[in-house]
């Protein structure tokens, strides 16, 4: 139980502490995670886990398209692949669909990636702006 408590307050922590690039891959990592869990429940025939991780998941998509900044033009494009990825979860988790997910996950892995690989070369720019 305390090694729990820890975890948490870990977790807590890095949220906290975490700058607005960073909390944003925490959130992409996050919903990898959510989407493998879903799959996990389909595979272990545990309908409940399933569904609860895909709402969650859905829940955090919803999140992403709320803090969308409008002023850039890549926005429209997020949206359109967040309001996608979003009834696509709803379809899998009516269908009870593993190949959804699967689908889905590929489209939040590389959300994750190039949002890593952007902030990589983001702060590598700032670090050169302040040499």
């Amino acid at each position: 139980m305390i090694a729990k408590q820890y975890k948490e307050a870990y977790l807590e922590s890095t949220v906290f502490t975490a700058s607005p690039e960073k909390l944003t891959l925490l959130l992409y990592s996050h919903l990898v995670i959510l989407i493998r869990q879903a799959q996990a429940g389909l595979e272990e025939k545990d309908l409940k886990k399933s569904h609860i991780n895909i709402i969650k998941a859905k829940k955090l998509i919803i999140n992403f398209e709320n803090t969308l900044d409008q002023t850039y033009k890549i926005a429209t494009d997020l949206l359109a692949m967040y309001e996608y990825m979003y009834r696509r979860l709803t379809e899998a988790n009516l269908k009870k669909d593993w190949d959804i997910l699967e689908e889905i996950l590929s489209h939040a892995r590389v959300l994750r990636d190039t949002w890593a690989l952007a902030a990589k070369i983001s702060k590598g720019q700032n670090n050169q702006l302040g040499s």
